[in-house]
């Protein structure tokens, strides 16, 4: 095993350069960069520039290099002196837009991460352990209808129900008085509900996906020969269903995981512009729009090491689940 991450630790350097250049590079395709956003935003309102003011603003941004070149100057800034870039839509270092909105991004995807688990993973072994049952055909329900609405429509309807039952617009996690006057603990229950919307909202999608691949491995691992030979020795139900077939039952749940890292880092870029949450997926969308390539070479490219790490993580997780995999590496 150790081995094994030795091997992995090896590649991850050049992965991430691979990934690296193929980000910066995807990212310059579309036509133009972000002088021509810019002169083209303000031409609509009325401004004119000269060829000459537009190509000195190339300059002076460093646009006017090849692409390569532009990610050597990039790279360079971010290995010796940890500097990602300059956004030119926020006019400061990328690292500190980033930062605005990191710990609050953080908070909130790892809230929905543990909700997700902690109530698909039972739900998904009752399931399997009661199957055909009323509890099953509603869970399965649920599961469906939830995995089938996208969560941008689960967002709206939510606010719409807000507004009805309470008269209020639902503005994101904090509303006008905490941003005014900071969040303080007579505000700390009004938030907590806030939190719950989007919990509710972006948790929904994966929980549903979670409780149906749970309950679809479990039923499979119940009928295999090692589940009737352990029947067959006297085992208790319990022993049987948690100690092997859950963990068998595991192994694509863990795999899956490999993203979760990346979906903690931006959030859901959709559903937080839809609920105005203030987290990085709408600062990524909006550097993509803007070609602020630095901005968003960054958050791409550390979404990217977050599922290399996550894929490392989750392969160690699956070889301490289930020996098979030991074995045959160690084979």
């Amino acid at each position: 095993m150790l081995k094994y991450i030795k091997k992995r630790l090896l590649l991850f350097i050049p992965t991430i350069i691979i990934i690296s250049i193929v980000i910066f590079f995807i990212i310059q395709l579309p036509p133009g960069d972000y002088v021509s956003s810019y002169v083209a935003a303000l031409a609509a309102e009325g401004e004119t520039f000269t060829p000459e003011e537009i190509a000195a603003m190339r300059a002076d941004y460093g646009l006017d290099d090849p692409w390569y070149i532009q990610y050597f100057n990039w790279v360079k800034g971010i290995v010796t002196e940890g500097d990602f870039g300059y956004s030119f839509e926020y006019g400061r270092s990328v690292w500190s837009v980033i930062m605005d909105r990191l710990y609050l991004t953080l908070a909130v995807s790892f809230v929905i991460l543990i909700f997700q688990y902690a109530v698909s993973l039972p739900i998904g072994i009752y399931c399997a352990n009661h199957q055909y049952s009323a509890g099953d055909y509603i869970w399965s329900f649920i599961g469906f209808l939830g995995t089938a609405t996208p969560n941008f429509l689960l967002a709206i309807l939510m606010m719409y129900w807000i507004y009805m039952a309470t008269g209020e617009v639902y503005l994101g996690l904090f509303s006008h008085d905490m941003l005014q006057n900071g969040l303080r603990m007579e505000y700390l229950p009004e938030f907590l509900f806030r939190c719950l919307i989007p919990l509710i909202v972006i948790g929904t999608s994966g929980t549903c996906g979670i409780i149906r691949t749970v309950r679809a491995q479990m039923l499979d691992e119940q009928v295999r020969q090692y589940t009737l030979t352990a029947r067959a020795k006297g085992c208790s139900e319990k022993t049987i269903i948690y100690k092997y077939c859950l963990r068998s039952a595991l192994n694509p749940v863990v795999s899956g995981m490999s993203g979760s890292l990346r979906t903690i880092f931006s959030g859901s870029t959709v559903s937080a512009i839809v609920m105005n949450l203030q987290i990085q997926g709408p600062v990524l969308l909006q550097a993509l729009k803007t070609q602020d390539m630095y901005l968003a070479g960054t958050i791409v490219m550390i979404q990217a090491i977050l599922v290399v790490v996550g894929t490392l993580l989750s392969d160690i997780a699956l070889a301490w689940l289930d020996p098979r995999i030991r074995f045959s590496e160690r084979g």
